[in-house]
């Protein structure tokens, strides 16, 4: 895999994982968050999977037409090739809220092995180990929160209605609510999402970044003319996360753009919504 990269630094990395029948799953990590030494955590790729045609390969979406069969299965060979319990994953929601849900032992397996008893959830967090948060992206932004000192953990989905109402501020002060989390504790990661130079954006949401970043514009919006602008998700999640407390120093941002690199990470934007999901996962280990 070529991945093609919108900076040079070092803030993630592939790595060539296996399902438990041998087959390659590339897994996406951030070395910030493995520093912590109390998670297991990745983002997917589209490889690695058994799903065919435009869900090829490792779709994790059940609900965009997909064969139910093959997208258990990759899941269960992201489980194999994470090291993690499959029966332990949860799931969130997603609707573009930016409601936080904390989740339990009671809540695992909801979303994959029976139904889900909660809606409209963006964002999942819990203090127990061994239990899978997982998210779904194709160019939105995926949030990690790690809290060492309290062990705690989350995990959101923040597209531009999800940033713009600061969902990671949200997660943050849900993280406090439930278990004291301090922001400057906090280790942050921003995954792979539509870059600055893919995501035009038509005025309306340019002006709702303009009222909710004021005087702040021109870090997350450039002005092409004729009403349209290029948002940058990245650095706006950035500025979010530390106006909450958490230390520039503790957050680690992408340098993979879904759109760019379509052919092995899926992208709603370049595949005009002929796609399948990627995938978010985090979860503290015992």
């Amino acid at each position: 895999m070529e991945l093609k990269r919108k900076n040079d630094t070092d803030s993630l990395y592939l790595e060539k994982c296996h399902a438990a029948d041998g087959s390659e799953v590339p897994l996406l990590k951030y070395p910030l968050l493995e520093k912590t030494g109390m998670v297991e955590h990745c983002f997917s790729t589209r490889m690695g999977g058994v799903s065919e045609g435009i869900f090829s390969s490792m779709n994790l979406s059940f609900t965009r037409g997909d064969d139910r069969e093959a997208v258990e299965t990759n899941f269960h060979r992201i489980a194999e090739a994470m090291g993690v319990p499959f029966e332990k994953m949860v799931f969130t929601d997603q609707t573009h809220t930016t409601c936080v849900r904390k989740v339990t032992g009671a809540d695992a397996g909801k979303g994959l092995l029976r139904e889900r008893d909660y809606r409209d959830v963006d964002g999942i967090i819990t203090d127990e180990a061994g239990l899978v948060l997982c998210a779904f992206f194709a160019d939105c932004v995926p949030l990690y929160f790690v809290d060492p000192v309290h062990r705690a953990i989350g995990l959101s989905h923040s597209g531009w209605r999800g940033t713009v109402k600061r969902m990671g501020e949200k997660t943050v002060q849900a993280l406090k609510d439930a278990y004291g989390t301090r922001p400057e504790d906090l280790i942050c990661a921003i995954g792979p999402s539509i870059c600055v130079d893919c995501y035009e954006v038509s005025a309306d949401v340019a002006d709702a970044f303009c009222a909710a970043f004021p005087g702040r514009e021109k870090e997350i919006l450039r002005d092409k003319g004729n009403g349209k602008y290029q948002l940058d998700l990245w650095r706006a999640n950035e500025l979010i996360l530390s106006d909450a407390g958490v230390r520039p120093e503790h957050i680690a941002t992408t340098n993979l753009c879904t759109c760019c690199n379509d052919r092995y990470l899926f992208s709603h934007r370049a595949s005009h919504g002929k796609r399948g999901n990627l995938g978010a996962f985090l979860m503290l280990r015992p």
